[in-house]
């Protein structure tokens, strides 16, 4: 297991640049499936998640041509469909969350898709049935592999419907819309999730040819073609990655610039940390946060304390609770933080606590943080990242300690942020990885 070692305390200045968006970059390979033409991505990001989903299409026979550094061709001609029926295929699934955004595709273009139990973060239960509802209303049919842990879905023929989502689901709507894609008739999803990730999935399907409109909007109308061809596709600078930058200058920055951050797909995140007392300032394309000696946390209009949600897009990403709770320990003031999502995401801050910070677990989705105001340096320590966004959030606050902290299982890190140690070394960063 690696682990990264990290000396605290030391400022942190210059300029970053945000990798390529990870769940954009997931959903738009796994529709490479759909054609048995040439698609190129571009801005792909070299992190753990994508590299391993790369590699398992790679399995299944589609032609994989890098061409250089992010940039990407894929060709589904001849594919071993045999394969799903492996135990390689299952095992590989099984520690990989994004595989379940090949069954749209699969079920779509061969009528079949196998699937097992999807790995990822352990930050609570995280359910696919928004899947395999939209699957069935489609015409497809579920049934369990005897003596395996594995499900299969088979279709002869799949029907556009009219579907209400029982959650707006980014995963279960990319699944839906890339099996709709190529179904007869027309698919209307209400309750679509809208990120701008899955408005990117919707672009790059219509210049392969789909019919697809209500781009941005909960309602998306889906006209069945016969088929798809190949297209070039580029990937959104990642605005969780832009969210954990924006935190970090926030805490332990001495003047940083954040390029090509794609300021109008940032949603709410820019508002939610002037919420903090953060401030940012807008530079063409860039976001540039200089040194901050203090940031006071905002009150509602009629004094009660500042709460903190995640909600579905247009509101705030759950993924970015993690970060924006590190950043709430030096501020000056009390938040309460409400992670509704995912149940197990805010078991993290016992590793904060023991680092000095002041918060109050009030259940596995409410957590309020008494803000230090710089008067009180964390401290140093041993932690293990659970998940990718609790993984980046300790990072970020074992920068700012006092000490040096050892921070374990970073794969979990490397599953969604690329070469971090390096280009936070070039910030001034001192972290090395053992």
């Amino acid at each position: 297991m690696q682990s990264f070692v990290i000396e605290g305390g030391h400022p942190l200045t210059g300029t970053i640049h945000p990798q390529g968006a990870k769940n954009e970059a997931l959903q738009v390979i796994c529709a490479c499936l759909l054609t048995n033409e040439e698609v190129r991505i571009k801005n792909i990001p070299d992190i753990l998640d994508v590299n391993n989903l790369i590699l398992l299409l790679d399995d299944m026979g589609v032609g994989v041509t890098q061409h250089t550094t992010g940039d990407y061709s894929f060709r589904a001609t001849n594919l071993h469909l045999d394969y799903l029926d492996s135990d390689e295929f299952v095992k590989k699934c099984s520690s990989l969350r994004g595989s379940v955004m090949m069954m749209g595709p699969l079920l779509a273009r061969f009528h079949r898709a196998v699937v097992a139990k999807p790995g990822g973060d352990k930050i609570g239960r995280r359910r696919l049935d928004t899947h395999f509802l939209g699957f069935s209303k489609l015409g497809a049919q579920l049934s369990r592999i005897e003596g395996r842990d594995v499900f299969e879905l088979k279709a002869e023929c799949l029907n556009g419907c009219y579907m209400l989502l029982d959650e707006a689901s980014v995963t279960g709507t990319a699944n839906i819309i890339m099996a709709a894609v190529l179904a007869e008739g027309t698919t209307t999803i209400y309750n679509a999730a809208c990120e701008p990730y899955i408005q990117q999935l919707c672009h790059m399907l219509n210049r392969m040819g789909a019919n697809i409109s209500g781009i941005g909007s909960n309602l998306l109308t889906i006209v069945g073609v016969d088929s798809l061809h190949g297209t070039t596709h580029q990937v959104l600078p990642d605005m969780i990655e832009v969210g954990s930058f924006i935190g970090m200058a926030a805490m332990v920055g001495h003047g940083i610039t954040i390029k090509d951050v794609e300021l109008r797909h940032l949603g709410i995140i820019p508002e939610i940390y002037r919420r903090l007392g953060v401030n940012l300032e807008v530079r063409g394309s860039d976001l540039f946060i200089p040194r901050h000696d203090k940031y006071e946390v905002e009150s509602f209009i009629d004094g009660t304390i500042m709460t903190i949600a995640d909600a579905p897009w247009p509101g705030l990403t759950p993924d970015l609770i993690s970060v924006l709770l590190v950043v709430a320990t030096q501020a000056e003031g009390s938040v309460l933080f409400h992670q509704k999502m995912f149940e197990s995401r805010l078991f993290f801050v016992d590793k904060l606590i023991d680092m000095g910070a002041q918060i109050i677990l009030c259940d596995p989705h409410r957590a309020v943080v008494v803000g230090h105001n710089h008067a009180r340096q964390l401290r140093a320590g041993r932690m293990t990242s659970p998940d990718i966004r609790a993984g980046i959030a300790l990072l970020i606050a074992a920068l700012s300690a006092k000490g040096v902290s050892r921070i374990a299982n970073i794969e979990q890190i490397d599953r969604g942020y690329e070469n971090i140690e390096e280009r936070l070394r070039q910030l001034g960063a001192h972290i090395t990885r053992e």
